[in-house]
């Protein structure tokens, strides 16, 4: 995917009040709008997305900032057909900037990547996710206008940076025992998939680094290194 400047600036190049502002964040961090690096994680069940940063020449993410759901649709699980109002759930990198979108706004992801693709409807997996601006969702994470523009900035200056593919991990809950025991119970045909999330965010969770992965034939996450 070749992204083209002027699609990732578009419509927030104009705002120098919000370029102030990420660029205040970031300097919080130490970093400046030429040397980072982005990842994003999202949980369904607490309707967040967070937002990590990654000096480049460093190893480690940080945490940057938080932003909830406007909106949200479905239930916890991936998506698996066109039309289930499901958010996806799975690894996925952001592969398109739309500054046009009838949602002010929006970040696509590579939704079906090859796992969904595999396990999903054969003929009609669905497409077109995003992360965009106001509060209406069937099946994308909304954040409002004012949040999709700050995320589009940081995308935009992580792009630039050389930053090929920003991560998008988007999770169906926090990995804790009290979820797992509120919600496995009710959606067991979903505890594999979720085991092999959980294992790859476990290994960020205790070192801030991203594990490598591959996605199997048959559709599994599965970490190449540490």
């Amino acid at each position: 995917m070749v992204f083209k400047k002027e699609d990732m600036e578009e419509r927030v190049k104009d705002l120098p009040a919000l370029r102030d502002k990420m660029s205040g964040q970031l300097a919080a961090l130490g970093l400046t709008a030429g040397s980072f690096y982005l990842f994003l994680r999202a949980f369904k069940v607490e309707r967040i997305l967070e937002v990590w940063i990654q000096a480049i020449g460093d190893e480690l993410w940080q945490h940057l900032s938080s932003y909830p759901f406007c909106e949200t649709s479905g239930q916890p699980g991936p998506k698996r057909q066109e039309g289930d109002r499901q958010i996806p759930e799975g690894l996925y990198h952001i592969d398109r900037f739309n500054p046009r979108s009838k949602f002010h706004l929006s970040l696509g992801l590579n939704y079906p990547n090859p796992s969904d693709l595999t396990l999903g409807h054969p003929e009609q997996p669905g497409c077109d996710i995003f992360i965009h601006g106001g509060c209406k969702t069937v099946g994308c994470i909304a954040i409002t206008d004012a949040g999709i523009e700050e995320i589009y900035l940081l995308a935009s200056w992580a792009q630039t940076n050389g930053q090929k593919k920003i991560p998008v991990h988007i999770y169906p809950f926090r990995f804790l025992s009290e979820n797992w025991n509120k919600y496995g119970p009710e959606y067991p045909r979903h505890h594999k998939l979720w085991t092999q999330l959980e294992t790859i965010d476990q290994v960020f969770e205790a070192s801030w680094q991203l594990p490598a992965f591959e996605i199997s034939d048959a559709g599994d996450y599965r970490i190449k290194r540490i």
